[in-house]
């Protein structure tokens, strides 16, 4: 035999004897567990089923028993646990793993940051970082994996399925909810749970909400603040501003229910509890034709929708309230979810309270000296409490029902004691409370993969109501507004296919507000009260393919009173150019015919001075808006660039819902509002951090024929507003934020110099200059927060967070006007509202 014979001979058996290895990597447990009893003369316990048909690696020659039995642990679902030194235990009882995943789009392949991991039936996940990858330790082996992800269908998995083997991690493809064509564009927006659509509206996902400067809990509408554009000019959830709009021209809808009241203690504090409230979505413009009656923007709140198979709830406190949230699965079928949340302001206060109370009723009748009335012989109680209850019913998969009730209630008692002519002691309570109660059902069919239908209806009652004693003139003023709506709403979705939804839909409301005043001395009486119907049509298409997104809508509104129709247009557009770069395109027509107008020092305790009333199409018009806006996004790297120009025309306003402090305070005229502006906003993010700057510049004018001059600055016109903040986890349980915010003071008017006062009729009132020629000081703030999450059991975990407003302590004003002095009527005094000072609050909150 040659030596090349003798060589292919040698590599031929080599070969065989290689794959014979191979072949031979995997033993059957069994037969390994003789091998290992007769190589270190050890018994093993187990059960024939819990070992049959299982394939283990064979055993490094070179390993010890302890190293062998540590990698049997490590790559099956067995447990083996040694009794002494020479019995060892295998069971499948109580098996504890690792687990991992790495979760990428179906489609795109990109990976998903953001997405919800949690173990089956209790507290305990994570939230998938930037590479798309989740990490969790000691998992029960029977326990199933629930992975979610806003816009992607949810998937479970058995734990065992997504066991760590060999450093190497199992990639999940989620696949995109074929049912939404409006997918989320940025998985994390500014801070986790933030997210932003393709249209454009940004999604706030309370449940995976991160932190934000200064909120020592999620609020609501304090967050969505954090968007440019979205700001309260006088720090108030009362009077959010979106885009130079006023608070009353914001829609906000809480689960399909029309919502007229949003905050506690007069604006400070959101009235949503934020632990059930599961997405909060925020339209500034392009909004969908199924929504109207806002001008401003869209605020839309939705609850958690699901029946969950275990019980879940929650307990916490802060400095100002106390809440706890329960859902309660009553069968597969059936579900009760609840919450409820009460100030304990009026047991005991603390120094949230007190900044809180000094910053709502400064220069009301609660903190304004009076020279009969003392200190010592005022009080005053205020508490506040909130409660909501939902029922979920699935008849099937393709049948549910769901039913909803929401009460808002502030509450303030005013006590002054003072002495009689027959010099005795004697008191008189004023009071002032604010109630919004809603309830609301909803019916969502499936028919067909391609056809749905939805119903809603709605109740909604908004009352304040005020008794005011005046001392001094024994008087006694009582004022009430109550606002009453109920609707109905029918909407079907038919899908053409992938790419292409057509809704179309129609909606009937009708909303009945008065207004009632009465005095005892002199006696007078006024009730007034107005009724309107309004009847709508509403239809929209929906293309999203590739690289072009396009939601094109119309709706028609019909003015039963009136016999007015009015038509609005919608549009939606984004092209994406490349993978970095975007064109947006977005417009609107609106309408709305309730608002607010805004009385002043002598009303409702000269606390709460807004009430709502109703169009009449003469003195008081329906407002109309028209909207567009053109920017561009640059998305890369998780850098976000978001450039938008806007230009905003209301019509239909009137001056006594803006609240003037000038001469054209008690003047009733009509006219409008223009805006015109740019938002900018940068923000990067990683897995640890997130870090943003936004920016807006923008001009905001009123026009008043009737009023001269009849162009001027609005009173939120803000034509620099800045923003920035800087959120880091320490560690996985350790996060903090801090933020600033910095904008130009807000418009005043101030009196003619020289000849402050004048003579109208037989009073003396303030002479005022050219209206809003005046600025305040820039407002300057900076907020911080930090925020701990302990586990306290496997199904239960704990969050201590500390909040600081103006931390600082800086002194912004906010607002500015003039009165007669009254010691010299030739001369007027001003005064100063102010910011609220250094706020630390304290939350502590326990999950199970």
């Amino acid at each position: 035999m040659t030596k090349t014979k003798h060589f292919i001979v040698l590599c031929s058996v080599y070969c065989c004897f290689s794959f014979g290895l191979q072949a031979q990597e995997k033993l059957p447990l069994l037969d390994v567990l003789q091998q290992l009893e007769n190589q270190f003369d050890v018994k093993f316990s187990y059960s024939i089923d819990d070992v049959s048909n299982v394939l283990v690696d064979i055993p490094n020659k070179s390993d010890t028993l302890k190293q062998i039995i540590e990698n049997l642990n490590a790559t099956t679902l067995l447990n083996f646990k040694f009794l002494n030194e020479r019995y060892i235990t295998v069971s499948t009882i109580n098996k504890t793993i690792a687990i991992c995943g790495v979760l990428v789009s179906e489609k795109t392949k990109d990976p998903l940051l953001g997405a919800s991991v949690l173990i089956e039936n209790s507290t305990k996940g994570v939230i998938t970082d930037i590479e798309g990858t989740f990490n969790l330790d000691e998992v029960d082996v029977n326990k199933s994996i629930i992975i979610s992800f806003l816009g992607f269908e949810t998937q479970v998995f058995k734990a065992a399925d997504l066991m760590l083997l060999n450093n190497t991690c199992k990639t999940i493809e989620m696949q995109v909810k074929s049912e939404a064509l409006n997918q989320i564009l940025i998985t994390k927006f500014l801070t986790t749970g933030l997210q932003k659509r393709i249209d454009g509206s940004t999604i706030l996902n309370t449940e995976k909400f991160g932190i934000l400067p200064g909120l020592a809990e999620p609020d609501i509408m304090q967050s969505i603040q954090a968007l440019p554009g979205v700001e309260s000019i006088n720090e108030s959830i009362a009077n959010i501003n979106v885009r130079g709009g006023t608070n009353d021209q914001n829609l906000i809808l809480w689960d399909n229910i029309k919502m007229y009241h949003s905050g506690h203690f007069f604006g400070l504090i959101s009235a949503y509890n934020p632990y059930l409230t599961n997405q909060v979505s925020v339209t500034k413009n392009g909004t969908s034709s199924e929504f109207s009656d806002g001008v401003s923007s869209t605020i839309n709140m939705s609850t958690k929708n699901k029946i969950n198979e275990g019980f879940k709830g929650g307990v916490g406190a802060n400095l100002i309230h106390a809440d706890a949230f329960l859902e309660i699965p009553l069968s597969k079928k059936l579900a009760v979810h609840i919450s409820g949340r009460r100030s304990f302001t009026d047991v005991f206060s603390t120094p949230t309270y007190d900044t809180y109370f000094e910053r709502s009723f400064q220069d009301s009748e609660l903190t304004t000296n009076s020279d009969n009335i003392s200190e010592s012989n005022k009080s005053s109680d205020f508490f506040f409490y909130d409660y909501t209850a939902k029922l979920l019913f699935d008849f099937n998969e393709n049948h549910k029902f769901r039913a909803n009730i929401i009460g808002i209630n502030n509450n303030l008692d005013y006590t002054e004691s003072y002495t009689n002519a027959d010099d005795e002691t004697d008191s008189k309570t004023s009071n002032l409370k604010q109630q919004n109660l809603g309830a609301g059902a909803n019916w969502n069919a499936k028919w067909h993969a391609k056809f749905s239908t939805e119903i809603n209806a709605f109740y909604s009652k908004y009352n304040v109501d005020a008794v005011d004693y005046r001392i001094e003139t024994d008087q006694k003023l009582t004022q009430a507004n109550e606002v009453l709506e109920t609707g109905v709403k029918l909407k079907t979705n038919f899908k053409i296919n992938d790419n292409l939804n057509v809704l179309n839909g129609y909606q009937f409301s009708e909303i009945g507000i008065l207004n009632e005043t009465t005095v005892s001395a002199p006696s007078y009486d006024k009730t007034k009260k107005d009724v309107l119907l309004n009847h709508a049509l509403f239809s929209e298409i929906e293309f999203n393919k590739h690289n072009t997104y396009l939601r094109l809508g119309v709706r028609g509104n019909y003015f039963q009173k009136f016999n007015k129709m009015i038509i609005e247009p919608r549009l939606n557009v984004r092209q994406k150019l490349n993978n970095r770069f975007a064109l947006k395109l977005q417009g609107e027509f609106k309408n709305q015919s309730a608002t607010q107008i805004i009385d002043f020092q002598d009303d409702f305790l000269g606390v709460e001075n807004r009430r709502w009333i109703l169009a009449n199409n003469s003195s008081i018009p329906i407002s109309e808006s028209k909207q567009g806006s053109f920017g561009f996004e640059f998305n890369q790297n998780n850098l976000v660039i978001d450039v938008e120009g806007f230009y905003k025309l209301v019509d239909g306003i009137t001056a006594s819902n803006q609240g003037f402090y000038n001469n054209f305070q008690y003047i009733n005229a009509a006219g409008s509002y223009h805006v015109k502006g740019v938002e900018f906003l940068m923000n990067k993010t990683a897995e640890s951090y997130s870090a943003w700057v936004s920016y807006t510049y923008s001009v905001n004018d009123y026009e008043f024929e009737s009023i001269t001059p009849s162009v001027f600055p609005n009173n939120v016109d803000v034509r620099h507003s800045m923003s920035m903040a800087f959120n880091y986890d320490i560690r996985d349980d350790l996060k903090v934020s801090i933020g600033g915010i910095w904008r130009s003071g807000a418009p005043y008017t101030k009196p003619v110099e020289g000849n402050e006062t004048i003579q109208n009729g037989n009073n003396t009132v303030v002479n005022y200059d050219l209206p809003n020629n005046e600025n305040l000081d820039d407002f300057i703030r900076l907020d911080v927060s930090l925020k701990y999450n302990f586990n306290i059991t496997n199904t239960s975990n704990g969050a201590i967070s500390l909040g600081v407003i103006n931390v600082t302590n800086k002194e912004n004003s906010i607002n500015r006007y003039y009165e007669v002095h009254p010691e010299d009527s030739n001369s007027a005094i001003q005064i100063d509202n102010k910011s609220l000072g250094l706020t630390p609050n304290l939350s502590f909150r326990i999950n199970f």
